[in-house]
């Protein structure tokens, strides 16, 4: 089968899944029918993982494979060598956990859409370039399966409301991969938003966010397209340029970073990449998990020359409708300082990244700091704000999926999250003083800086060719 005929049979197919129940204010959920059965195999969630770089394979699926109410039984990569390196990894991973040599058969598949097709799959892991992040989560959704998805959760403004409207509509369990949420590795997190959200530092007035920055460079010399590798497939919905090692991936080297964290056709930088992260924190503690700023302002330097063109050193200032004032920029350490009348508290990871090749990761900055050190030690009282209580990211979506319980980051507060990122990127390309409407998601009388909001898709991959395939 050709991948155009694959991708129109795997819409095709899903819009049947959701006719009738697509668009509805409270869509029922799709799952298998086995799957809440005491026949189901073994009772365990089967998952499929999406993309099989460096986050899937020393992140996502380590954490994962420890559980066990979760069997991996598939993977899709567009990269036959990473493809097969995932399935013999993760084939020796459970021969180690079993003492079976045969364990378990991984299926591989080159089209993440004929993955969706497989009806033994109860959910799927997303971790795949920012600009393969809200597609193939609308369509997981649709086929009704769960949903856990690396951040950020879209490319675009108009991507993440298209993706949070189906995600939520389809009624299965979404989960952003904002770890820092979960009490497992980082208990410090949900510690200080409580300590903030109970009036630990009086009243809340501005927040600073420290993030990295990632340097220029890059190899610009054109390569031909390794063997087992669809690049067409790869760049999706962005535009098509030539290949070259540095735009894309190392194609053998799965845990170093991809060049294409580093390109604007791909994601905006580090202002999404680790934004996501503490931009997330800072709502979670601003209590503004389902809105955004209302004006913002920001500058930037990006690269003039080489092939990484995302930014570097920038400053955003960012004010919210509770009269909390938001600063982001890579000046200040890396982590989320709240500030309030009475004093203030720091929060970051300190010296612990999720991968080793993360930016900043190794850092010396405190973890956990405030003003007073009995701030962090106040106890919260049970008549107080008690936050969601996640152990760890990916268990609490399995436990989720389980219970039929709403996850620490559905949908819509993952979108939030994301584009409060997008809207400061934004305002680092015009350089002036931006208002935004949170509920339309619009900026207010600027027809220069909407026009950011969203890109074009190339056909026929995207999010707008999802939604349009379902209204025929």
């Amino acid at each position: 089968m050709s991948r155009l005929k694959s991708r129109r049979s795997f819409l095709k197919n899903s819009a049947k899944l959701t006719a009738g129940a697509f668009l509805l204010p409270q869509a029922p959920m799709i799952v298998p029918s086995s799957f809440f059965t005491k026949d189901a195999p073994s009772n365990k969630v089967n998952v499929g993982q999406i993309g099989c770089g460096r986050i899937a394979m020393t992140h996502d699926q380590v954490e994962t494979f420890k559980h066990e109410a979760v069997r991996i039984v598939a993977m899709a990569d567009p990269d036959r060598y990473r493809l097969e390196a995932g399935k013999k990894r993760i084939e020796g991973w459970y021969e180690k956990k079993t003492g079976k040599a045969n364990y378990i058969d991984i299926k591989m598949y080159d089209n993440y859409q004929e993955l969706l097709l497989n009806k033994d799959i109860d959910a799927v892991i997303i971790s795949t370039p920012d600009h393969w992040h809200a597609q193939p989560a609308m369509e997981a959704a649709l086929a009704g399966k769960h949903i856990y998805l690396q951040k950020p959760t879209s490319l675009t403004i108009e991507e993440g409301r298209s993706m949070s409207n189906v995600v939520r509509q389809s009624g299965v369990t979404f989960q952003l991969g904002s770890q820092q949420r979960s009490v497992s590795p980082w208990p410090q997190f949900k510690k200080a938003c409580e300590l903030v959200r109970n009036g630990r530092i009086g009243k809340l007035h501005s927040v600073q966010v420290g993030l990295p920055a990632d340097p220029p460079g890059g190899n610009t010399t054109e390569m031909p397209i390794p063997e087992g590798f669809n690049y067409d497939l790869w760049l999706g919905s962005t535009p098509y340029i030539y290949y070259t090692q540095d735009r894309v991936h190392n194609q053998k080297d799965i845990e170093s970073r991809g060049g294409w964290l580093r390109m604007e056709q791909f994601g905006a930088g580090m202002i999404t990449g680790w934004g996501v992260h503490h931009i997330d924190i800072a709502h979670w503690g601003m209590d503004t998990e389902l809105t955004g700023p209302i004006e913002i302002e920001g500058t930037a330097q990006f690269p003039k020359t080489g092939l990484w063109n995302v930014h570097g050193d920038y400053e955003v200032t960012a004010k919210y409708a509770n009269g909390v004032t938001m600063h982001i920029n890579s000046k200040n350490p890396n982590g989320v300082k709240f500030e309030g009348s009475e004093g203030w508290i720091f929060v970051s990871r300190g010296n612990v990244g999720v991968t080793a090749s993360d930016p900043g990761s190794g850092g010396q900055n405190k973890a956990f700091n405030a003003s007073n050190p009995n701030i962090l030690t106040s106890v919260i009282k049970p008549n107080e704000i008690h936050l969601y209580e996640s152990r760890e990211q990916h268990l609490s979506w399995i436990d989720c999926i389980l219970n039929k319980k709403p996850t620490i980051s559905p949908a819509e507060v993952a979108h939030r999250s994301c584009s409060a990122c997008l809207i400061a990127h934004a305002a680092m390309k015009m350089g002036t003083k931006l208002y935004w409407d949170p509920e339309k998601e619009v900026f207010k009388n600027n027809i220069e800086a909407n026009k950011l909001l969203s890109r074009p898709q190339r056909y026929p991959y995207g999010t707008n060719y999802v939604l349009n395939k379902l209204k025929k």
